[in-house]
């Protein structure tokens, strides 16, 4: 399978901060100001694509962007009061918990009558439906693993061979072929919907952007690291069952097999992953740094957090027989 790859081009703003953002990464206007970056509502469309915006910029970045705007200093500025904004509005509403054990085994923990997406997905779920999680979930699966690799040069010794280890299973083990961004674009492929890196940001609701924000957030702070390896572990903990769930409702809603074979995958992976992580990555971490433990309880209870908040907005939208993208794009041609 191609797949496109050039650079994503630029969303429609949502807001005065994420405009003022557009416009200045494109040489039109002024440093956007960070007084109406930390003035913004923490959650909502215009500070959560303006902080996405400016994070791209470490990852693909957008056509017609040059690359130097990723480190230039206004654009920085703007980009540490949404983020202070953002940071200070999770703080808020995080309830504070006893200990890193305590938060993991809550994870460990499956319920018996869920409630949850991929409950949903599999027990009623349509096949558009699916399609539009995919598409949503795109925004981040097209870069699968990419925003935990920033935490790698803040690890040490046995915490970090472990990170590299879980790492090098998300690329493929080596293989092209096998890497998981590739497996979603392959299943998007398998689904009729467009593989282009970024194409699916405009339909994606403020919910989602946050769950990726939050990524990028910890994964380009030294001092959030803990909060990285927290949310890496929540990710992981909960990924296969939810996988599980995913991939019976694709065989059920008669998708093909490449789109089966990305959830069959983290099945499998992310089983072992969860235990790496949990016996390896943080008790590595914990062991050289247990001051840090506050900090990854943080990162799973903010994952979860977060992906509570979008797992609301879907299944409001689904069982009202409403979209639950943001925007319906343009069919793929063919």
């Amino acid at each position: 399978m191609t797949y496109d790859h050039r650079d994503p081009v630029l969303p429609p703003a949502r807001g005065p901060v994420s405009a003022a953002v557009e416009r200045y990464l494109t040489g039109d206007g002024p440093p956007p100001s960070p007084a109406a970056a930390a003035a913004a509502p923490p959650y909502d469309d215009d500070l959560q694509l303006a902080l996405y915006l400016c994070y791209e910029l470490h990852y693909r970045g957008f056509a017609g962007v040059s690359g130097d705007r990723e480190w230039d200093c206004a654009l920085l500025r703007v980009r540490a009061a949404l983020e202070d904004r953002f940071l200070t509005a999770l703080r808020a509403d995080v309830p504070a918990r006893a200990s890193v054990d305590d938060a993991l085994a809550e994870l460990l923990v499956e319920p018996v009558e869920g409630d949850g997406v991929s409950h949903f997905l599999r027990d009623e779920g349509t096949l558009e439906q699916l399609r539009e999680y995919a598409a949503l979930r795109s925004v981040y699966h097209l870069k699968e693993a990419d925003p935990h690799a920033w935490v790698l040069p803040r690890l040490w010794g046995r915490a970090k061979a472990a990170m590299a280890a879980v790492e090098y299973d998300e690329y493929g083990g080596g293989r092209a072929d096998r890497v998981h961004a590739v497996l979603f674009a392959d299943l998007m492929a398998d689904l009729g919907l467009d593989t282009a890196y970024g194409r699916y940001l405009d339909a994606a609701c403020a919910e989602v952007l946050a769950t990726v924000n939050l990524m990028s957030l910890f994964g380009l702070h030294r001092s959030l690291r803990g909060a990285l390896v927290g949310h890496f572990a929540a990710v992981e903990i909960t990924s296969s069952p939810g996988s599980r769930r995913l991939a019976d409702a694709l065989r059920r809603t008669g998708a093909g097999p490449a789109a089966v074979r990305f959830y069959d995958e983290h099945v499998e992976a992310d089983a072992v992953h969860e235990q790496v992580v949990r016996h390896e990555v943080i008790a590595g971490l914990l062991g050289a740094e247990p001051g840090l433990a506050p900090d990854v309880v943080f990162g799973i209870d903010a994952t979860g957090l977060l992906e509570d908040r979008l797992g609301d907005r879907l299944l409001t939208a689904w069982r009202s027989g409403r979209s639950a993208l943001r925007l319906r794009p343009e069919p793929v041609p063919g």
